[in-house]
């Protein structure tokens, strides 16, 4: 389905005598531009994008799948603004010896495993691989828009662990997961994460896709669980490819439901101000319109979520992190960090469009416009989350706090080779 948002769109297999080993090599560039103009060059608040009115390589992946019988491999490296903006978001490494963030950071896919000849194919391999929740691609050549909405930029983005994808018909995957945890290198407490994905095609029009995942993703909090769905419909309502216009056109849309209960939360029950609400709340849509031979598309959309306690909000960096301080875990890396305790409201939304210029299957360039807003000051402002000057190695102005504000507006271009 190269039509399908987050689905690999190229139609030729250039590989396809290849027997032991199929390359791959994706590159990522982009230039980002904030109409905030902070100072610092940071953008807060996106996995894809980390730098303000600079060109920076995201991502640099290269590695591809083994095959040898019935075994296989797969890997890929990860190298860019991505090595960074990834791991930083999973708090497991501080469990522990060994900077797991560190070990794993150049990797965005490591995994090994078996085929089995049984009905339509069974594979069961163990390691690290790409989540599905969210819909979107870890991959943005994969994806029709560059900066994702809330929906899919604040699950996860990978797992660690054991899976074991089973086909039944053609037309049917079931995907069981035992993993460390939600996006995570190591495990939170001694319960790991549990879940599934299941995706249905019934024809080359509509794709179903559901996820689901129960675990303890709370460091310290043993008695805290966590349960997430996340669900997806996409449909290619139009298909004309001998057309000189309009040649497809198609849309998805996504919603997520879910909540933490336990350890001083309560879910979706907000009756006691003891144990506050903890839940998430999402949905995204998006539809794209091909044209000029599929050389050109145009795609429209965005979504909204609601998280009280912020458990899955991407956290501000510099001055206004809330993470832990690389060289002092026991304190936060910033001196003004933005808060995230059971009850802090958080609600935004997101609208974006943007234009694709694909002259063949594996180059796409891509002009991206991007609204955000959220109910409480988050973005990076003109004053930046660094310094008063922007830059780290200032000694900080007694009076100077960080930047946060409620909306940003952003230009996307970026450059998105595939091979």
């Amino acid at each position: 389905m190269s039509w399908a948002n987050g689905n690999d769109r190229r139609t030729r297999n250039i590989w396809k005598d290849n027997q032991f080993f199929v390359p791959s090599v994706l590159v990522d560039v982009n230039y980002n531009y904030s109409f905030n103009d902070p100072i610092d060059n940071t953008a807060i608040g996106s996995t894809a994008i980390a730098r303000h009115n600079e060109i920076q390589i995201s991502a640099l992946h290269f590695g591809g799948d083994f095959y040898y019988n019935n075994a296989r491999a797969r890997i890929m490296t990860q190298f860019g603004t991505r090595s960074i903006v990834i791991p930083r978001n999973d708090y497991s490494p501080y469990r522990g010896q060994y900077k797991l963030n560190d070990v794993y950071r150049y990797l965005s896919e490591a995994n090994a495993g078996i085929h089995i000849n049984k009905w339509y194919g069974i594979n069961i391999d163990a390691g690290l691989f790409m989540s599905y929740i969210g819909l979107n691609s870890f991959y943005q050549a994969e994806n029709w828009e560059y900066q994702a909405s809330f929906t899919s930029d604040n699950t996860p983005w990978f797992f660690n662990g054991l899976r074991i994808q089973i086909f039944p018909t053609k037309n049917l995957k079931i995907e069981p997961w035992i993993i460390n945890g939600w996006q995570s290198y190591g495990r939170f407490n001694a319960m790991p994460g549990f879940g599934a994905n299941v995706t249905y095609i019934p024809n080359s029009n509509l794709k179903l896709i559901t996820n689901n995942y129960y675990g303890s993703d709370a460091a310290l909090i043993p008695d805290r669980k966590r349960f997430h769905s996340d669900n997806s419909v996409l449909w290619r309502y139009y298909n004309r490819p001998k057309s000189n216009g309009i040649t497809k056109m198609a849309f998805s849309l996504t919603g997520d439901i879910g909540f933490e209960k336990g350890g001083g939360v309560n879910g979706f029950d907000n009756s006691n101000p003891d144990k506050p609400a903890q839940y998430f709340l999402s949905a995204m849509f998006y539809n794209r319109v091909w044209f000029a031979k599929d050389k050109m598309a145009w795609t429209l959309g965005g979504g909204w979520m609601k998280n009280p306690g912020r458990y899955l909000v991407l956290y501000p960096t510099g001055q206004a992190s809330p993470l832990p301080n690389l060289n002092n875990p026991t304190q936060t890396e910033g001196a003004f960090p933005f808060s995230a305790n059971p009850g802090d409201p958080f609600e935004g939304w997101d609208f974006s469009t943007n234009l694709d210029y694909m002259p063949n299957q594996s180059i796409t360039f891509r002009l991206e416009f991007v609204h955000r807003e959220a109910n409480v000051p988050y973005f990076a402002g003109h004053g930046g989350v660094t310094s008063q000057t922007g830059y780290t190695v200032s000694i900080l102005d007694p009076n100077w706090r960080p930047d946060l504000v409620k909306r940003e507006n952003r230009l996307i271009l970026a450059i998105l080779f595939r091979l």
